[in-house]
């Protein structure tokens, strides 16, 4: 494999990863998977960022820490037929916006109540677990109203704020079900499930679903 191309450190069944992995599907841009089911990926992965969180990317010999800026590096280094982060200051703001919303809001508390569910049964943390669960209701109360009338989540084209949502709202309806009072929710979540990056991504993962701790449903 050519020398030139982004390495990007990633596990399929990760939702940061999948962020990434939707972007580079979308433009078709060529890179080297280091899936972290491999041990030697791992190793790489520890000596390049000792705190060992991905996805991460080297590209001609850069480190791109952050699944968002990693989408953001892509954008100006890699570009391809869909602009993930518009051209225009003020869209790409709404689209950076957007995409921070899902990050805080949706995936940080779906990752409070997966990890709380991997400790011994003595430390775990009830009253945080409720807490995310009521952020991730007013989470989907907001995004119903904000998906009003609209296809994708920030300005008229498919964008990084997709990006996101796509595996963070995959993995929401798993750990805290999307009520069916909230329709554009769900709406938005099948037209995701539907695009084909993202239908890629969700396939790739689909062999380790078993590590899905709450249990993974068969509607997906």
């Amino acid at each position: 494999m050519p020398a030139s191309l982004p390495r990007l450190y990633a596990h399929p069944f990760s939702s940061y990863s999948q962020k990434v992995l939707v972007a580079l599907y979308e433009n078709g841009t060529a890179f080297e998977y280091r899936s972290l089911e491999q041990p030697e990926a791992n190793e790489e992965l520890a000596a390049l960022w000792p705190m060992r969180r991905f996805p991460l990317l080297v590209d001609h010999g850069r480190t791109i820490l952050e699944a968002s800026c990693i989408v953001e590096h892509l954008q100006l280094h890699h570009p391809g037929p869909v602009r993930l982060i518009p051209a225009d200051a003020g869209a790409a703001l709404e689209v950076r916006m957007l995409d921070r919303v899902f990050d805080n809001y949706v995936s940080t508390p779906v990752q409070k109540v997966v990890f709380d569910s991997l400790r011994p049964e003595s430390v775990r943390d009830a009253y945080g677990v409720t807490e995310a669960r009521s952020m991730l209701e007013t989470a989907y109360a907001w995004l119903d109203r904000h998906m009003a009338g609209r296809e994708w989540a920030a300005g008229d084209g498919f964008s990084l704020a997709d990006c996101a949502a796509a595996p963070f709202l995959f993995y929401a309806d798993w750990t805290h079900p999307i009520d069916r009072a909230f329709a554009n929710v769900l709406a938005y979540r099948a037209r995701l499930l539907a695009r084909p990056s993202v239908a890629r991504a969700v396939d790739e993962g689909r062999p380790y679903r078993a590590y899905f701790p709450l249990g993974a449903p068969d509607r997906d």
